[in-house]
């Protein structure tokens, strides 16, 4: 049973394992009130589930700017504009997505754009 879960447990070893699975059920056995215990449990588990969480954002924010980084060269090359028109466009934009919330599709691009 250890060699096949105590790298899901992110343990370098099995005795690494071994060792906190002890650890856990001393501290469960010898605790009259498990309610001191098993919030650090929790604590835990809960820790690990937002900083995995929290990595995986990252990542996807990471290719996330990449794509955009892309979008805006090729745009950047193929157009003519000027550093005062793309000063206060970017002004602008910063309005607009405030006023939105955050929330700007392309239909709101467009429909700024055109109207």
């Amino acid at each position: 049973m250890v060699d096949g879960i105590y790298k899901e447990d992110n343990c370098s070893s099995r005795s690494e394992f071994i060792e906190k699975a002890i650890i856990f059920y001393v501290g469960y056995l010898s605790s009259n009130d498990n309610s001191q215990y098993l919030p650090n449990v929790v604590t835990s588990t809960l820790k690990s589930i937002v900083a995995e969480s929290d990595n995986r954002m990252s990542r996807l924010i990471f290719k996330l700017a990449v794509e955009l980084a892309m979008t805006m060269n090729i745009i950047a090359s193929s157009q003519d504009i000027d550093k005062m028109t793309l000063t206060k466009l970017r002004g602008e934009c910063v309005k607009e997505v405030k006023r939105l919330n955050g929330s700007f599709s392309f239909d709101d691009a467009y429909d700024w754009q055109k109207g």
